[in-house]
């Protein structure tokens, strides 16, 4: 695109940072914001200068926070027994959203990944041992993801918590509640056929 504008052409190449948005999506963001909503545009820019500066990591859980210690890490009304061990802030959301957990977190902020450059010191994994060493925690939830990646992170994670004398469990993966076995991937099948359970 040659609108002539460098200032333009910046905003659509600081727009395509953005997961899943490519030169057409950020160019039609761009026009619209520059369009009808240079108001909202200037409120979305200060926003954005704001949470780049001020947010980062707390240091027990790794989760994002504006301050050292998070909420869900500082509040006095969950189990210090439990913590779950979560790749990204987004999983750490869905579980909050969706279940009835009120333990403890541990934010990866990704998962074992050499060719990426992830390894066990990106992930704080050094971190995780000495929380585990502290005593307090009995029981350690792997909720990493299904992947061949988010399995190795979960194996050494398991092997993290045995050493730490804690009790390590994985999520379950499997069958969707209200699906159908003709639908299902081959590969969701196959782990969930291999991880099946006594109804005894």
């Amino acid at each position: 695109m040659s609108s002539g504008s460098p200032l333009l052409a910046d905003l659509i190449e600081a727009l395509r940072c953005l997961p899943g948005v490519g030169g057409k999506s950020a160019q039609r963001m761009a026009f619209h914001l520059l369009e009808r909503e240079r108001e909202r545009g200037l409120k979305l820019a200060a926003a954005m200068e704001q949470a780049m500066r001020r947010i980062g990591n707390c240091t027990r859980c790794r989760n994002f926070s504006e301050e050292p210690v998070c909420a869900l890490c500082a509040g006095t009304g969950r189990d210090r027994h439990v913590l779950c061990v979560v790749e990204s802030p987004t999983d750490l959301a869905a579980i909050e959203q969706a279940t009835g957990y009120r333990g403890q977190y541990f934010v990866l902020l990704g998962r074992l990944s050499p060719l990426d450059g992830l390894g066990p010191d990106e992930l704080g994994l050094a971190q995780l041992a000495e929380r585990l060493g502290e005593g307090e925690i009995e029981e350690m939830i792997i909720a990493t993801n299904p992947t061949v990646e988010g399995e190795a992170t979960a194996h050494y994670l398991a092997q993290l918590a045995r050493a730490g004398g804690v009790k390590p469990t994985r999520l379950a993966h499997g069958v969707p509640l209200g699906g159908e076995l003709e639908f299902v991937d081959r590969g969701t099948l196959a782990h969930a056929f291999g991880s099946r359970q006594s109804l005894e």
